[in-house]
């Protein structure tokens, strides 16, 4: 099970993708853009609510060593069934799940009368066939799922 482990920093996104891209090359082309979509998304939630307004001093995560860490994994599953690319990411910040905190954005206005921004987590939700936050422990892990095509068990 590939996972890497990398500073939560705005920084990380490049090697993160690097990551995805090197170890999902084979066999997951077709699903490989929208797993960097919603992975490029939920890692700049964790940068910004996860470690945010917490500095050098934070206590999140300090027993496990990993604070100010995020890691970045996936797996094959099979759920009923059906095989799914489950791909993680886990931190050792504060507990944010941002399915149930993010707002939600308003897609009946035209995009000129939105607000800019705001729209990460709801795409995460549309690209991905499953979603799920967990926080205990200190640590919070965001899984989503990804429908394989048929042939890729």
């Amino acid at each position: 099970m590939p996972r890497i482990l990398l500073p939560a920093n705005l920084e990380s996104c490049a090697p993160a993708m690097d990551f995805l891209r090197e170890n999902l090359a084979d066999g997951h082309e077709d699903m490989l853009g929208f797993v960097e979509l919603a992975v490029e998304e939920l890692l700049v939630n964790v940068v910004n609510y996860a470690y945010a307004g917490e500095g050098a001093s934070g206590t999140a995560g300090a027993s496990s060593g990993k604070w100010g860490m995020l890691e970045l994994g996936f797996r094959q599953v099979s759920m009923d069934d059906v095989p799914y690319l489950c791909v993680w990411i886990r931190d050792w910040g504060a507990p944010f799940d941002p399915f149930l905190e993010a707002p939600v954005p308003d897609t009946s206005l035209d995009a000129e009368e939105r607000p800019v921004g705001g729209l990460g987590v709801h795409l995460v939700k549309n690209v991905s066939a499953h979603h799920c936050y967990s926080g205990e422990d200190g640590e919070n892990t965001i899984e989503l799922y990804f429908k394989m095509p048929s042939g890729e068990a």
